[in-house]
């Protein structure tokens, strides 16, 4: 038989005693910090193993035209906010705005750690399972963004197109026949194994049916709220307008010669071709960005600069900042 609880003296009579407040374990105090100084920890590496492509970006900007730099970073902090209102526009509950924004824009350090927006995913799903929002609907807001973000993407990609004489010049950027049928075939591999697999794996029927189920619950309540359609799809219309405004002025200020229009149609065919590969940081986009601005008329060397000036403007300086507040937010318990 246990020993019966302590009792303490009160005015009704005798009660039991509180049990003392557990402290955190030392195990868990570090566990914590590691998480919080893991972002900058990231950050330090990247910079140091990219210290010639750093260095390169750097002495062309000191000496580009600062008011156009400026812009370009205006337009940078515009893409968080098309974010945030993305994000708030692909699940139902309300989350405040401030703390939306700051994980937005923790979320970008994280994609240097983790390949294909995975990083930045993550870090919203953290932060959504803090706010008491289940994980299936968290899962199932990630994959609404996602599609509506590729969806809107490609059809600011066909306006640009109709619009601009310059999509001529995008012919010879498009692989011949015998070249898109590995594209085609991987592709199709990649549908069919996922069904069969869905198919032969039983336990994993139901989860996944359940994901879809909710997800598309979800999709009916945000279309029945014009607010969350305009952040939706607003915030997603925006979000590649902004990011190719932001290298026209990275272009301008390094004296690229080519219209917003040439830009961004270059900034969007790129994005579109291999925008899916798995590189961190978006190398393999920055490859095909160069070769595109090219392919419309500008030198090797100022589009090279243009494309690493972008990179210095939206991702390698707020790269700190962000790995900051990602780590203040680790530690505040938002995440």
């Amino acid at each position: 038989m246990s020993p019966p609880s302590p009792l303490v003296t009160a005015p009704d009579g005798p009660v039991p005693k509180a049990p003392a407040r557990s402290t955190p374990s030392r195990s868990g105090r570090s566990l914590r910090l590691a998480l919080c100084l893991a972002p900058l920890l990231i950050a330090l590496c990247w910079a140091v193993a990219n210290r010639p492509v750093v260095y390169e970006g750097v002495r062309r900007l000191v000496s580009a035209d600062p008011r156009w730099l400026l812009a370009g970073l205006g337009c940078t902090c515009l893409t968080w906010v098309a974010a945030s209102c993305v994000r708030q526009g692909a699940l139902p509950d309300r989350l405040p705005a401030g703390l939306l924004l700051a994980s937005q824009f923790a979320a970008g350090a994280a994609n240097h750690a983790l390949p294909g927006g995975l990083g930045a995913h993550a870090v919203t799903v953290r932060f959504l399972r803090a706010r008491g929002v289940p994980l299936d609907r968290a899962t199932a807001s990630i994959g609404l963004y996602s599609l509506v973000k590729g969806v809107s993407k490609t059809l600011v990609l066909l306006v640009f197109l109709a619009v601009s004489p310059a999509w001529r010049r995008l012919g010879e950027l498009v692989p011949d026949g015998p070249q898109l049928v590995p594209v085609a075939a991987g592709a199709a591999g990649a549908v069919t194994g996922a069904g069969v697999l869905l198919t032969v794996v039983r336990p994993l029927r139901r989860p996944v049916s359940g994901l879809v189920r909710t997800a598309l619950a979800d999709v009916r309540v945000v279309h029945a709220r014009p607010c969350r359609v305009l952040a939706l799809w607003g915030g997603a219309v925006a979000m590649p307008l902004v990011q190719a405004g932001a290298l026209g002025c990275v272009g301008a200020a390094l004296g690229l010669g080519l219209s917003f229009a040439e830009v961004a149609l270059a900034f969007l065919a790129a994005g579109t071709a291999v925008g899916a590969a798995p590189v961190p940081g978006g190398f393999a986009v920055d490859a095909a960005l160069v070769w595109t601005l090219v392919a419309f008329g500008a030198e090797p060397a100022p589009a090279t600069a243009t494309v690493i000036g972008y990179r210095v403007v939206t991702d390698w300086l707020p790269l700190l900042p962000g790995a900051l507040v990602l780590s203040a937010l680790i530690r505040a318990k938002v995440l």
